[in-house]
C-alpha cells in the first residue's frame, strides 16, 4: 500500500467483497488500517460494509482521536485499539458478524484459549489459536481489557455471542484470516456429530516448523 487514497479504496473494496458474500449483514462489521504516519483509517459507525464511500472513512491520529468532521468512527474502536496495542505487528483489524463464527461463539468450549480444533492446515496457518473472550455489550470498553489480558498471544479472537475479530500484518492478511476462520467454523459445525479425523500432533508440529507458526499450536514437544 502506498498513499492514503489507495488505502481508502482498498478498505472499501475488501469491505464490499465481504458484504456481498454474506459475511457480515446489514450495518454490522468494521475495519481499521494503520497508516504509515501512525494514524488510522476506520469505518464509520452504523455503516454497511457493502456501501462505503472512501471519502467518508474516519481518519484518526496515532492516539485514536478523530481528525476532521464527518461521521464518528465505529463504536467497536476499543477492541481495535486493544489489538494494535497488544500486538505490535498489527497493521489492520477486521471485525465481522459472520454466521458460522458467531454460532461457534455461542457454544461452550473446554479451552477458551483454543476453540478451533485442528481440522485443516490452513486453519492453523492463517488463524492459529482462536481465543474466546467473555460476552460484553457492543462498544463496551471492557472488551478491550479482555483482549489486552490475552497479552498479544492471539491474532484471532472470538467475542462470545458476538463474532470474530482478527489482527493482521496487512489488510489482505487480516481479511484472508477472518475468511479462513469463518470456513473452519462452518466445518466444525457441520462435523460436530461425525467425529472427524484431526491433524495429528506430528502433522501439526511439521506445520509449525515449516511455516514458523506459533509454537503453542503443537503443545509440549514429546521427548524422542
Amino acid at each position: 500500500m502506498t498513499g492514503e487514497s489507495d488505502v481508502r479504496e482498498l478498505i472499501c473494496r475488501f469491505a464490499r467483497s465481504l458484504f456481498e458474500r454474506g459475511l457480515t449483514p446489514g450495518s454490522s462489521g468494521n475495519i481499521s488500517v494503520r497508516l504509515s504516519d501512525g494514524g488510522f483509517l476506520v469505518t464509520p459507525t452504523d455503516a454497511s460494509l457493502g456501501f462505503l464511500d472512501p471519502a467518508e472513512l474516519c481518519r484518526l491520529d496515532g492516539n485514536g482521536v478523530p481528525q476532521g468532521g464527518g461521521r464518528p468512527p465505529t463504536k467497536e474502536l476499543p477492541l481495535h485499539a486493544a489489538l494494535y496495542h497488544s500486538r505490535g505487528t498489527t497493521a489492520a483489524v477486521v471485525h465481522l458478524h459472520s454466521t458460522h463464527a458467531v454460532a461457534l461463539s455461542t457454544l461452550h468450549h473446554a479451552d477458551p484459549e483454543n476453540v478451533l480444533p485442528p481440522l485443516t492446515a490452513y486453519s492453523l496457518m492463517r488463524v492459529g489459536r482462536l481465543a474466546l473472550v467473555p460476552y460484553f455489550r457492543p462498544g463496551d470498553p471492557a472488551v478491550a481489557e479482555a483482549i489486552r489480558a490475552l497479552a498479544g498471544r492471539h491474532a484471532c479472537v472470538l467475542l462470545a455471542n458476538h463474532g470474530p475479530v482478527v489482527a493482521g500484518k496487512s489488510l489482505e492478511s487480516a481479511v484472508y484470516a477472518i475468511e479462513e476462520l469463518e470456513e473452519t467454523a462452518k466445518l466444525v459445525l457441520l462435523l460436530r456429530d461425525f467425529h472427524p479425523r484431526m491433524l495429528s500432533p506430528a502433522q501439526i508440529a511439521e506445520l509449525v516448523d515449516t511455516f514458523d507458526l506459533d509454537p503453542a499450536l503443537s503443545g509440549p514437544r514429546q521427548k524422542e
